[in-house]
Formats: structure tokens, C-alpha cells, sequence
């Protein structure tokens, strides 16, 4: 999948800014995962009110509040604003996992003709190997919410995550909140060496 990326540049859109300038910064965050490119525009009023139904969809897909482990997704938001200000403006409240193209990239543009996207907003679903999985999949998302992704990810054969290296290797995901509470309501303690041997006799163990 960053095969569609190469030689170019994709920004995280968080505080910093991040770019994804290598092969393998993107191979990282793009392969063996299902890719969203997602088309829109802070001007189409569709874009607007589609937006926080696809940024609740992907943040259920990959928060560790909603999941224990992130989903096999990457979204891409292709641009199809008029200025970098509304590009940043659309931008400014969706998850910092999206990433995009710089606004001075023509790529954004050639990919909306390469993927015969005619209206927007519009959400092409992309296998891990390049195929097209669905080449408009807003209304899915809008009817089904986070379950149309396992019929995606069944289709495409995903990979199980659990046989894979971790998503960040220089920044390890932050363990759940929860995690600690739910060792100590599940841990069994060991019994006092002075009581072994009546709870032995108490629970028919000896």
C-alpha cells in the first residue's frame, strides 16, 4: 500500500506536523493495513456534515478508550480544498492518525481522477495489496458505523494484528486505564502459608 505513496510526502495531523518522508516511514504506517482515502473539502457542506460520523467511525476503530487493540486502518485525507486554510481548518478537529498530503501536492488531485471520484464527500476503501475494495464507501460508514469493517477486513484477508510488531515501535501505545483495575479484580491471591491447609481441606483439595 505505501506503494501508492512513494517518493512522496504524507503529514500526520498532529501538533507537530510529522512527515512520513521514507519508504519505510510509510511502508510502517500504510502496509498490511485496509487504506481509506478519503475525499473532501472544508467548502462542500456534504464534507462538513460527514466529517464527525467518519471521525467516530475511525476513532472506534483505533482509540484504545473503545478497542484493546487498534484495527488494521489508515486513512488518508485527500485534499480537495481551494486554500492550506481550509485544508487546516477541516483538519483541525479530526484524529491526529489521519494523514494527508501537503496542500502543494498535485497528487491530491490525481488521485481523485485515478480513482473516478465524481462527488464528494467519497471514501475509496483500498485493500492492503492496491485493489479497490469499495470505491465509495461514505453511505456504508453512515448506515453500519465501525461493524462494516470486519466485512472489509474479511474481503481482504487482513492479516491478524497479533502477528505483527507493534504500530509505533518509538512510541509504544499507552496501556488501557483500566488494565491495572482489572488485574487486581481478577488475580487470585495465594492463600497464608497458616490457612493452606484448612482451605485445602474447605474446598476438598486434600
Amino acid at each position: 500500500m505505501a506503494a501508492l505513496f512513494s517518493g512522496r510526502v504524507l503529514i500526520r495531523n498532529n501538533s507537530e506536523q510529522d512527515e512520513l518522508e521514507t519508504d519505510a516511514e510509510l511502508s510502517r504506517r500504510l502496509d498490511n493495513r485496509l487504506l481509506l482515502l478519503f475525499f473532501g473539502a472544508a467548502a462542500c457542506p456534504r464534507c462538513q456534515a460527514f466529517a464527525p460520523v467518519l471521525k467516530d467511525f475511525f476513532v472506534r476503530l483505533t482509540d484504545e478508550f473503545y478497542v484493546l487493540r487498534a484495527a488494521q486502518l489508515a486513512l488518508v485525507y485527500v485534499s480537495q480544498d481551494r486554500t492550506e486554510e481550509q485544508q487546516g481548518q477541516f483538519l483541525k478537529d479530526m484524529p491526529e492518525k489521519w494523514l494527508f498530503l501537503p496542500f502543494e501536492d498535485a497528487w491530491r488531485r490525481d488521485l481523485g481522477r485515478q480513482f473516478c471520484v465524481e462527488r464528494l464527500p467519497a471514501v475509496v476503501v483500498l485493500k492492503p495489496g492496491g485493489d479497490v475494495l469499495t470505491r465509495d464507501a461514505a453511505a456504508e460508514i453512515q448506515r453500519l458505523g465501525p461493524a462494516c469493517f470486519a466485512n472489509w477486513q474479511e474481503a481482504s484477508e487482513v492479516l491478524d494484528r497479533s502477528f505483527l510488531p507493534p504500530e509505533d515501535l518509538d512510541d509504544p501505545a499507552p496501556r488501557s486505564l483500566t488494565e491495572p483495575l482489572r488485574r487486581c479484580k481478577y488475580r487470585v491471591e495465594r492463600p497464608r502459608r497458616g490457612a493452606e491447609a484448612a482451605g485445602g481441606a474447605a474446598w476438598g483439595l486434600d
